[in-house]
C-alpha cells in the first residue's frame, strides 16, 4: 500500500510481497525502539522478510513483512515495547 499526503504520517510506497504477512508499528522516534521491535521477532523465531521505515519529527512508523503468520504472543509483546503508539496487523 501507499501512504501519501497524510497529515500525521510520512509518505511511503510499499511493494507487494506475496505470501508474507504485514504489520504496522507506530512509535515515538527515540533511540532503541527499532532494536526492541526487532528483538521481539527474534525472540519468537519470526523472520523479518522486509522493513520499511519513515520518521517525521518525533513520530516514526515501520511496516514489517514477516515470513510466518503472526502470533498473539508476539503482537502483545510488540504492543508492550516502550515508545509504542499503535501496532496493527495489515494482512
Amino acid at each position: 500500500g501507499t501512504s501519501t499526503s497524510s497529515v500525521n504520517f510520512p509518505e511511503v510506497a510499499l511493494p507487494a510481497h506475496p505470501g508474507k504477512h504485514r504489520l504496522l508499528h507506530v512509535y515515538r522516534d527515540v533511540p532503541g525502539v527499532l532494536s526492541r521491535i526487532n528483538q521481539v521477532f527474534a525472540d519468537n523465531h519470526i523472520n523479518i522478510a522486509a522493513q520499511y521505515l519513515q520518521t517525521r519529527e518525533d513520530l516514526g512508523y515501520v511496516v514489517i513483512d514477516i515470513d510466518a503468520a503472526h502470533s498473539d504472543t508476539a503482537l502483545a509483546k510488540l504492543a508492550g515495547v516502550a515508545g509504542t503508539l499503535r501496532t496493527r496487523v495489515l494482512f
